[in-house]
């Protein structure tokens, strides 16, 4: 037998309604990084909480709930590889939401699968901060409040939009304390940090470069990073954006060497100098970009010694960061004998044919720009092509690339090269980064992505320093001086893997204006709101407080809080409109619906009068909606029946109608 404590306690039908809404809702983004199989036990779990609504099933007894459990948390183990990771966790945390469908019987359950919602809403920022991401968190948080008020407000049984209409209006109220608590709650760092899973792929610049990694970068237009100028920005050939050093060299990749890490860059600032700011997304790796050569004033950020910078800690989350370069300095203008070594290494064997031919070019030139200078004139006046589609090459690949194929993409020829160079007897070394970048007229920066990867050459010179050279521009100078699509313009695979892809249908002027406005609103996100971090937080205060006092802050913190809550109180009550007569309030209203159809009270006049000047020009219905009206306030104010506010009101319901 139910008791009356037990019916009053069950779930309403809307809230559990709108519980499933916002568990789907809170699902999907995460869709993109949890095993798909989280789909089918929503569906099922789902599906049963309904039968139990409907009286048909049961809810699930011990024994079943527990076999979901460790069979979801043995899944978890075996799509993820473990337990530990943020991958696994936030599975775990979803997991944990759709089971816990299965045990909501109360209002109090209904209430922890609510604010377990709105937790595992937060975990969708770990993986995405974007401006749409952000946007489409409104949802869900809209979704978990519509089931939160109809789990409180009973009356919200028969109209499904009312508890969403109402937590639309929270939401709203609530706007005005968050923005205040974004501008002046202190920004503090991160308790912990939450590194990406080893396993998961990025797309970007490894530390290693065979020939084909980058032809296959140039397939992907993902975003790299976005760069503003404090000035002019540079032209499009000017725009090396440095990323790796690459030395070391086993006859089939180049990679990164550790060696001299440690030890200070040795350069000279000359010319003038270029400030900018960068946006980078997330590479899992610790190097920036920046062009030659960079440095930055921010602690996390130190310049190594093969002049890259290099970040203290992985770049996991979007990152930005400002930096000053000087494109005309002197680089290392002294190296140490070990040091010559290290960028003359070659392994013992392998691509003879190009060992002998930099032999015969050395016998033609003894000074080593003049032979950099042949190098150029061999791959600009020769056959060679630039392309996205080089052919496979076998195990002396330098060797079938100079004199068989003569088809590669950037790699091939700055690896082919400082092979040259090196078995010349010139130190040289290869220059992985980005080459270009488009520019976003909208907003005025450079916004690079995967396909802008590039490669380079440095040769050093005693007295001179490392000097830069890039054989692509002179086979395929387009590619630097207008970019990777000019270049290739014949290759129709460049975006074919993504056909939603934007950039796809440039040739369309509105959808191209559409793009640049749209990236340039994600750029003002970027830097305006997720970069407001803690020193962006105190400058900004400092303009309008003059000094950052904490205890200043926080009494202007409650104290402007105090007064958003006051407003929004007497927004709400309105007690200037109040009426102390409930039926008086009804009778204005009744006043102004007549008002808005041209029929005005006049001052002093009757009720009975006013209805024997307008009825004539009312319809036959209207008429009889109008007199029982006022025949029901004459009774509830003057015949001393009470006041039955239910009957006056479904009267004046008649005459809106």
């Amino acid at each position: 037998m139910t008791t009356a404590a037990q019916v009053r306690d069950d779930i309403p039908r809307i809230s559990l309604m709108w519980l499933l809404i916002a568990q789907a809702l809170v699902i999907i983004p995460h869709l993109l990084h949890v095993p798909l199989w989280l789909i089918g036990v929503w569906l099922g779990c789902a599906a049963w909480r309904v039968q139990v609504f409907r009286m048909r099933w049961p809810f699930p007894n011990a024994w079943v709930k527990a076999a979901l459990m460790i069979g979801s948390g043995f899944a978890v183990y075996l799509s993820r590889g473990g337990l530990v990771g943020l991958d696994a966790a936030v599975a775990l945390l979803i997991t944990a939401f759709i089971l816990k469908l299965l045990e909501v019987r109360t209002r109090r359950d209904a209430l922890v699968l609510i604010f377990l919602g709105f937790f595992t809403v937060v975990t969708s920022y770990l993986f995405a901060d974007s401006l749409l991401a952000a946007l489409y968190s409104l949802l869900p948080v809209l979704a978990l409040l519509a089931a939160l008020v109809g789990l409180q407000q009973s009356g919200f049984a028969r109209e499904p939009l009312a508890p969403l209409k109402l937590a639309s209006k929270l939401l709203a109220q609530a706007i005005p304390l968050m923005l205040l608590l974004f501008v002046l709650f202190p920004r503090l760092e991160p308790l912990w940090s939450l590194p990406q899973p080893k396993d998961k792929g990025t797309t970007g610049l490894s530390s290693s470069m065979t020939p084909g990694d980058l032809a296959e970068l140039g397939q992907s237009a993902a975003l790299a990073f976005r760069a503003r100028f404090d000035g002019a920005i540079p032209a499009q050939s000017q725009l090396y954006w440095r990323a790796l050093t690459l030395p070391n060299f086993d006859g089939r990749s180049w990679s990164i060497s550790e060696r001299f890490e440690r030890s200070e860059p040795q350069w000279q600032a000359q010319g003038e100098s270029i400030s900018y700011s960068i946006i980078m997304q997330p590479s899992t790796q610790p190097w920036l970009f920046s062009l030659d050569v960079g440095s930055s004033e921010q602690e996390d950020i130190r310049l190594m010694s093969d002049f890259r910078l290099q970040r203290r800690t992985p770049v996991n989350r979007t990152y930005q960061y400002q930096a000053t370069s000087w494109p005309q300095a002197l680089r290392q203008p002294q190296l140490n004998q070990r040091q010559q070594q290290e960028f003359l290494q070659l392994p013992r064997t392998g691509n003879q044919q190009t060992r002998d031919w930099a032999q015969r070019l050395r016998g033609q030139y003894h000074d080593d720009d003049a032979l950099v200078s042949a190098l150029l004139r061999h791959f600009n006046q020769e056959l060679y092509h630039y392309t996205l589609k080089p052919p496979l090459l076998g195990r002396d690949s330098v060797d079938e690339f100079l004199f068989s194929s003569l088809r590669g993409f950037c790699a091939h020829y700055a690896g082919a090269m400082v092979f040259t160079l090196r078995a010349a007897g010139i130190p040289a070394r290869v220059v992985a980064g980005y080459q270009g970048g488009e520019i976003n007229q909208a907003g005025q920066f450079v916004q690079v992505r995967q396909f802008d990867a590039h490669a380079w050459v440095e040769y050093w010179q005693r007295g001179q320093g490392w000097r830069s050279v890039d054989p692509t521009f002179e086979v395929a100078p387009e590619r630097i001086e207008r970019g990777l699509q000019e270049a290739l313009q014949d290759e129709s695979e460049l975006f074919q893997g993504d056909i939603f892809s934007p950039l796809r249908y440039q040739h369309i002027a509105w959808v191209n204006q559409l793009r640049m406005s749209w990236e340039n609103l994600n750029h003002s996100w970027q830097t305006k709101i997720l970069g407001y971090q803690r020193d962006s937080q105190q400058a900004w205060l400092k303009q309008w407080f003059g000094k950052v006092d904490w205890q200043v802050l926080g009494l202007t913190l409650v104290a402007s809080a105090a007064l958003i809550i006051a407003l929004i109180v007497l927004w709400m009550f309105k007690p200037w409109q109040r009426q102390t007569d409930p039926v008086q309030r009804v009778l204005n209203h009744f006043q102004r619906v007549l008002r808005r159809r041209g029929f005005k009270r006049e001052t002093g006049e009757g009720l009975r009068d006013f209805y024997q000047r307008i009825h004539q020009q009312l319809p036959q219905s209207q008429q009889q909606a109008v007199r029982v009206f006022i025949e029901t306030y004459e009774q509830q104010q003057y015949a001393e029946q009470g006041q039955d506010l239910a009957t006056l009101r479904r009267a004046l319901a008649q005459v809106k109608k």
